[in-house]
């Protein structure tokens, strides 16, 4: 027997350490919190360029990149 068919028949008899439900419930969560955690970084660049006292917010407003 070539290897690849004994890798595939010891993983046929491998069982789950949980049922597949548990792993989409797993994958759920994880995606909204990361869903969450880049939810969190919006308009970051306006409030740290206002602070800076650049004009026009990021510096991408309506005046262009000058500025002018």
């Amino acid at each position: 027997m070539s290897l690849a068919t004994v890798v595939l028949a010891e993983a046929a008899t491998t069982e789950l350490p949980f049922s597949p439900i548990v792993f989409g419930l797993i994958a759920i969560i994880a995606f909204t919190f990361l869903g969450f955690v880049t939810f969190s970084y919006r308009h970051v660049a306006n409030r740290h360029s206002q602070v800076s006292g650049k004009p026009g917010g990021d510096g991408h407003g309506s005046q262009g990149a000058r500025g002018a």
